[in-house]
């Protein structure tokens, strides 16, 4: 069975190496790239402020070292900002911070709408002030849904993501082994951006897009997918997970195999 892989290549290589190990042909294809932002005068104005913040949400590991990085350029010490909360997006985001003694709570379902079930955020009237350390575009819900509780929003936008130039490179490649396959083709979605990318590389050809089957991360993407598919009435199946574990993916395979 074929399982294509379109996360950043850092972030896929724990989940190929475990899907390899259970027999799946695995094609690594990331749809995104991060591209590191340069340091700013508006970076720099906002790490000054950032010990007034009462939370501090670390979307992904790319954002974790680039911002203790530019924290560190800033002249703000991390001793500045120990009576912060911090949040992190994933084990592997918390486990980078924990490098530098910071401790982040990680919600179980690793998307916006996961964090937003997190005590802090459900409950906390007094929560006024939020940083993001994030990538361009990413997290805009969350952000616009603190930003309609009245709260205010530091946005430090540490890269950029871009499709890279490889994927249009192999695409013929890729569609061709997609053709072959007999059996079900798994395509692992993990963001908006990537479904878009997906979606703008293979718009020549729809046939292709519709046979594979996609596993998604959280409900919100679930229902994207879901919309698109009525839309374009697209035959393709869909399913959700909630993280991206090895063994949240291989438990998700083993159930939908022979089943959809």
């Amino acid at each position: 069975m074929l399982f294509i892989n379109t996360r950043p290549k850092i972030r896929a290589e724990k989940l190929n190496q475990s899907l390899t190990a259970e027999g799946y042909e695995v094609i690594d294809y990331p749809l995104l790239e991060l591209i590191e932002s340069p340091y700013s005068d508006e970076l720099s104005g906002l790490y000054q402020q950032l010990a007034k913040t009462q939370v501090i949400v670390v979307v992904s590991p790319t954002a974790a070292e680039i911002g203790l990085r530019y924290l560190h350029l800033s002249g703000v010490e991390i001793e500045q900002l120990k009576h912060i909360q911090w949040v992190a997006v994933g084990q592997r985001t918390a486990d980078y911070l924990a490098q530098s003694q910071i401790y982040a709570e990680v919600p179980a379902i690793e998307t916006s709408e996961g964090m937003l079930q997190l005590e802090m955020f459900r409950s906390n009237s007094e929560l006024k002030r939020i940083a993001f350390w994030r990538g361009e575009g990413g997290r805009q819900f969350m952000m616009q849904h603190l930003q309609t509780q009245g709260g205010e929003v530091l946005n430090f936008v540490l890269y950029s993501r871009r499709c890279p130039a490889e994927a249009t490179e192999h695409l013929a490649q890729l569609t061709s082994r997609i053709s072959a396959e007999q059996q079900k083709v798994w395509v692992l979605i993990s963001s908006e951006a990537s479904w878009l990318n997906w979606l703008e590389l293979l718009k020549a050809l729809p046939s292709h897009c519709h046979q594979c089957c996609y596993m998604v991360l959280g409900e919100r993407l679930f229902h994207i997918l879901q919309t698109y598919q009525h839309q374009q009435n697209a035959y393709y199946s869909v399913c959700r997970v909630d993280d991206l574990k090895p063994e949240t993916v291989l438990a998700q395979l083993k159930q939908n195999e022979g089943r959809l």
